[in-house]
């Protein structure tokens, strides 16, 4: 089952973004299909890296190309950098490359599923530079959450 609520579309600058949501169910292998127009805009090779949430119960998903330039940052950091380190050494440790096969379906391990709540159904959020896969009911309460006076300071600090 798909739904969405609006197009993923191209930036200005040709590079996709991913936006708006979509609910998928599991089938019974555990495969997600990840829509047809975010396996476009993941481009070429055809596998997204699936991390944990640092701040959420969900999955983040990129594309190589955003995970490379992540990655930069981490390769950046001092030996030295016991904080930095951390965060690559848990990041890496847990994460996941999955390809998705002719149909789009990608299969997560069941270690990321089980850190996000997800079993049967899983709602999949755009976040312009990737996306992210939630329990559909902890994707509600996150939304219910949503505060526009929060939001708006938000956008002020990171000057939207």
């Amino acid at each position: 089952m798909e739904s969405n609520n609006t197009m993923a579309t191209s930036g200005a600058g040709g590079e996709g973004v991913f936006v708006s949501r979509y609910v998928h169910s599991l089938d019974a292998k555990r495969r997600l299909t990840i829509p047809s127009d975010w396996r476009e805009l993941a481009g070429v090779p055809k596998r997204l890296f699936v991390l944990p949430g640092v701040n959420d119960q969900c999955l983040c998903v990129y594309p190589a190309r955003e995970m490379t330039r992540r990655m930069e940052r981490l390769r950046n950091l001092s030996i030295a950098d016991e904080r930095g380190r951390q965060l690559a050494r848990t990041l890496a440790s847990r994460s996941d490359l999955v390809p998705w096969d002719s149909q789009g379906r990608i299969r997560v391990k069941d270690e990321l599923l089980d850190f996000a709540s997800i079993a049967n159904q899983a709602m999949l959020v755009g976040t312009f530079d990737g996306f992210e896969i939630w329990n559909p009911d902890l994707w509600q309460k996150v939304e219910n959450a949503v505060d526009q006076d929060g939001l708006g300071a938000a956008a002020r600090y990171v000057g939207f």
